[in-house]
């Protein structure tokens, strides 16, 4: 059973989504907020495998409550996806940053929201890596400043073969297919991303392809 915690600042848009949840098997949802406080509040109370937060909200916004929530919770931290109008939202890319684990279109229709929830409640960190990859695309090598932005950590703390991990995941591809472009088992990826995640204190796969871009490990179309 995921447990869900659902965010958003719209009463119609948060009924809605609390109905689906709680209407489909598999999904129990473990509370409801209308801001990143709240949002902080319940999440450290009610422990949910994972929050839907809304990003643009008064007061606390999302990149806010996600870093909190993030940086409170007990291990493991609950998987946040991130909900958005639009997908090119330097906001989102602002909360991939912070730790979420993934985004989703509002006008994304019910099973495809059922499918991120459960994806990335089963540890699919990146859903829909693509489009994920295209938004950090658009804003990491930017100059300018994103929402409660921080400095990028330093790499020098990572084995040649981390780095060649962190570059394959920053490019999109799965732990099977960095297995057999680095002729090592998926086990041994699985480590190599775990020390990385480690060292730079990273909590999701979207936030490792977020620094990769940032530090210019990977470039946009390279």
């Amino acid at each position: 059973m995921t447990r869900v915690l659902v965010v958003d600042d719209q009463f119609l848009i948060r009924a809605g989504l609390v109905g689906l949840l709680d209407a489909a098997p598999g999904f129990k949802v473990a509370g409801e907020a209308g801001d990143g406080e709240e949002a902080v509040r319940l999440a450290a109370k009610t422990r949910p495998d994972v929050i839907l937060m809304d990003i643009r909200m008064p007061g606390m916004n999302g990149i806010q409550a996600t870093r909190r929530i993030i940086a409170d919770a007990a291990d493991p931290a609950p998987r946040v996806l991130v909900l958005t109008t639009f997908d090119l939202d330097e906001y989102v890319y602002g909360a991939l940053r912070a730790g979420a684990s993934g985004f989703l279109l509002k006008d994304s229709g019910p099973e495809r929201l059922l499918a991120a929830v459960a994806a990335v409640g089963g540890g699919d960190a990146l859903f829909a890596p693509s489009v994920t990859r295209r938004l950090i695309e658009a804003y990491a090598q930017q100059d300018r400043s994103t929402p409660d932005a921080q400095p990028p950590p330093d790499l020098n703390t990572l084995t040649r073969r981390e780095v060649d991990v962190l570059k394959h995941i920053a490019r999109g591809l799965s732990n099977p297919e960095i297995a057999d472009q680095l002729s090592i088992s998926e086990a041994t990826v699985k480590t190599h991303l775990n020390r990385v995640m480690t060292k730079l204190d990273l909590n999701s796969r979207a936030q490792a392809v977020v620094i990769a871009y940032e530090t210019g490990l990977v470039t946009p179309g390279g």
